[in-house]
């Protein structure tokens, strides 16, 4: 059961809660209205058959507003059209069940007016939940809560009960309609706004792949664009004097040939500046993302002295790692420490909500072929570091990268102010 729920992403945690919270409300009605037919025996004047048709109108009318219920839901996921259909039914339905449960009360065939008021009213007030979960906006909300009660007291009032028991029937329907519509409302809006956020992480992943990529594009683009039309004009101009026979042909392919060596160390440069993080940017990086994300975020990491190859390999290791967070399991916390050891460096990454996300990360698939952590043991490996990954706890993992130095750096290496 532990496993089970885990898995889910914070969305499907809040969808499969609201979700079977309102499913259970169809034996709660059930419970608390359709047993009062059966319940009041001769007093209510049906018989075992009347009351049985109304026991077993309210187990139908149950089952409609938990379909209805789970279709609306499927439509606030985006995985159903609206149930505008069912919707309607059901309304008919009700207003329907109202105008023969008060026809047989105005007949004197129904007599007990506590069963009168327990289906006449407790349908209703389920209906209106049931018809709120369709709507968006809070007037069209009002709006249902109204005609529902509306649709409850009119009958009670045409068929000669009066006014005043007319007004009770009504401000019943106000009340426990308003209230349940109100609950339904609200896990309605809810659970909407925690699917926009899990929308909103995933695009904010992208949107950051995004923009690294347009940042190399326009950085090879910068580097290549100039030296390739430079290629191009000279070897062109190298053609057309050879071909008249001219000795400074050689001298233009000579320079061509130059320009083509400095373009490969250009891009070269380029490629090892995309390639290269900076380990203080990305720590403070971390931090923002996993905060805006809603997982607190813990660094602690002294400024240290370090080489350029290693601070580019841990860097790595912290953009890496907090991808993993944010992309697999459910974490609420994430801790990050660099320390220096006898001989080396230490950096560890660990978090809590990560049962799911172990095997999602072991084998290095999280972000594609050369990354996860395979692609960080590669990138380790270059300055002769290890790492370690697996579960800490019953649902945490922890990420370790230790970096050995030489000893006249290794000497060197002290926590020093930011």
């Amino acid at each position: 059961m532990t496993g089970w729920w885990s898995r889910r992403s914070v969305a499907g945690k809040v969808e499969l809660y609201t979700r079977w919270t309102f499913h259970l409300m169809a034996p709660v009605e059930i419970l608390a209205f359709g047993g009062a037919p059966l319940s009041s025996g001769g007093r209510s004047g049906l018989g075992t058959g009347g009351a049985l048709g109304l026991a077993l109108w309210v187990l139908v009318h149950a089952v409609l507003c938990g379909v209805l219920v789970s279709r609306a839901l499927d439509h606030t996921t985006g995985t159903r059209p609206r149930p505008v259909r069912l919707a309607a039914a059901l309304a008919g339905a009700t207003v329907l069940a109202n105008l023969v449960v008060s026809g047989l009360w105005a007949a004197g065939v129904l007599t007990d007016a506590s069963v009168v008021a327990s289906v006449l009213v407790g349908t209703s007030v389920f209906t209106t939940g049931a018809l709120v979960f369709c709507l968006d906006r809070v007037r069209h909300m009002a709006y249902a809560v109204a005609g529902t009660a509306v649709a409850a007291a009119l009958p009670v009032t045409a068929f000669g009960h009066g006014a005043p028991e007319g007004l009770v029937t009504l401000v019943g329907v106000l009340v426990g309609g308003g209230a349940y519509a109100s609950a339904c409302g609200f896990s309605s809006w809810l659970l909407d706004v925690v699917q926009e956020l899990e929308r909103s992480r995933d695009l904010k992943a992208r949107l950051a792949v995004a923009e690294e990529r347009l940042r190399f594009g326009r950085d090879l683009h910068d580097v290549m664009g100039r030296n390739l039309s430079v290629i191009a004009l000279k070897s062109e101009l190298a053609v057309q004097l050879a071909r008249r026979g001219r000795p400074e042909g050689v001298d233009q392919m000579v320079e061509v040939q130059r320009i083509a060596q400095e373009s490969q160390r250009e891009v070269r440069e380029v490629v090892r500046g995309y390639r290269e993080a900076d380990l203080r940017i990305e720590l403070e990086g971390a931090r923002g993302v996993l905060d805006a994300a809603g997982i607190d975020c813990a660094v602690d990491a002294p400024a240290l002295d370090l080489p350029a190859g290693v601070q580019s390999a841990l860097a790595w290791v912290v953009r890496e790692t907090t991808t993993n967070v944010l992309r697999h399991g459910d974490a609420r916390r994430c801790a990050i420490a660099l320390r220096a050891e006898a001989g080396g460096v230490l950096l560890t990454v660990e978090n809590d909500g990560a049962e799911a996300a172990v095997p999602a990360v072991r084998d290095g698939s999280a972000a594609g072929a050369g990354s996860g952590l395979a692609g960080l043991r590669e990138r380790l490996g270059a300055v002769d570091g290890t790492l370690d990954a697996g579960p800490s706890g019953p649902d945490g993992f922890r990420v370790t990268a230790r970096v050995p130095l030489p000893r006249h750096i290794a000497e060197d290496v002290r926590p020093t102010a930011p």
